[in-house]
């Protein structure tokens, strides 16, 4: 069975050492930001007003995030922009670099940097595009590199990540096809009809799907690279959908704020926290480029790929990959959510 798919924007992301792992998650779809839930949820109402911002205010701010209180902070380099973003709720904070020379830096970059191993995106804390490179990229590469950067000024810098970026296939609760394990990320429905989804670069692999030991369904749709989201349709009538990862039910599904706190669930390493360090991360990767990635600090290890990441009952993303371990900590990124819903038109439930 294959479902409709909707024509939607793809999606910029970033996948890294695929970690193939995940969670059983689900829930009813969201609807927008209320009081009660804001009341209820700080960091739910936190995030929703930095996506707000971001999107009302573009390049005229140089990006959002939350700050240790818990306050909206948003990016801006002149006193009237200033005063719309104190009128919106949030607090300003001037910065050297605007939203445009950022903007134009991220598209250099984009255009220019495509060697295996590398990733990079906006940091609206450092006011600066970080450009990450793995333990690969040496001698020459590395040269290109630091030219690349060096050309941005000190609209970008340049980080060492340890290990290497890429994708590794094994898998909150395990799902398997062939030799192959992933982890599930959130159970989704579209009126009757019931799938989950995972990471794209694990339905690319197999197109029936099991526990381990009983069959669950056949892939629908999968997007790897460029995106790294898939479908997989249920086919086993018998088989539980909970709508949550682990014992965390998911009523909605979200963007989150840059230096929010997030968890990951998978089926390697379980359920680990984190805090987002940028969104519309980009990654060049051995099997091509991955844009509109979250970037993270949880860590994640390879089996945990296409798992959850949440926080509190919101839907936020599946595991794309990294590079690190959870012994040591490392650079995680993630397939926001909230494409594939759209493209699949399914909810959460």
């Amino acid at each position: 069975m294959r479902i409709p798919v909707k024509p939607g924007r793809p999606i910029v992301g970033l996948a890294v050492a695929m970690l193939v792992g995940g969670a059983l998650a689900a829930s009813p779809a969201a609807a927008a930001t209320t009081p009660a839930r804001a009341a209820a949820d700080p960091s739910f109402a936190s995030s929703a007003l930095a996506g707000t911002l971001d999107a009302r205010f573009g390049t005229r701010t140089a990006g959002s995030y939350v700050d240790d209180h818990g306050a909206v902070v948003v990016n801006v380099t002149d006193a009237a922009t200033a005063a719309d973003v104190r009128a919106a709720g949030a607090t300003p904070r001037y910065v050297t670099h605007s939203g445009a020379a950022l903007a134009a830096a991220d598209a250099t970059l984009r255009s220019t940097l495509k060697i295996p191993g590398t990733a990079f995106a906006v940091d609206p804390v450092g006011n600066q595009v970080v450009v990450s490179a793995d333990d690969t990229v040496t001698g020459a590469r590395l040269a290109t590199v630091r030219a690349i950067v060096a050309k941005l000024g000190d609209r970008a810098r340049l980080e060492r990540l340890p290990g290497t970026l890429s994708t590794t296939i094994t898998g909150g609760d395990a799902i398997y096809t062939g030799g192959a394990r992933c982890s599930l990320g959130f159970n989704v429905r579209s009126g009757n009809s019931y799938y989950f989804l995972t990471a794209g670069h694990c339905t690319n692999i197999g197109a029936t799907w099991t526990d381990g030991s009983t069959t669950l369904g056949s892939r629908a749709g999968t997007s790897f690279p460029g995106n790294d989201y898939g479908i997989v349709a249920y086919t086993n009538a018998n088989v539980s959908r909970p709508g949550a990862v682990g014992s965390q039910d998911i009523t909605s599904a979200g963007t989150p704020a840059v230096n929010s706190t997030v968890y990951r669930r998978g089926s390697t390493t379980g359920t680990h926290s984190g805090r987002v360090t940028a969104l519309n991360a980009t990654v060049n990767y051995s099997q091509g480029t991955v844009t509109g990635l979250i970037r993270t600090t949880v860590c994640a290890e390879p089996g945990d790929s296409g798992g959850s990441l949440y926080s509190g009952s919101t839907a936020l993303g599946l595991t794309s990959g990294g590079s690190g371990n959870c012994s040591f900590g490392g650079t995680t990124f993630f397939q926001p959510v909230v494409e594939p819903l759209s493209v699949y038109g399914v909810s959460v439930y």
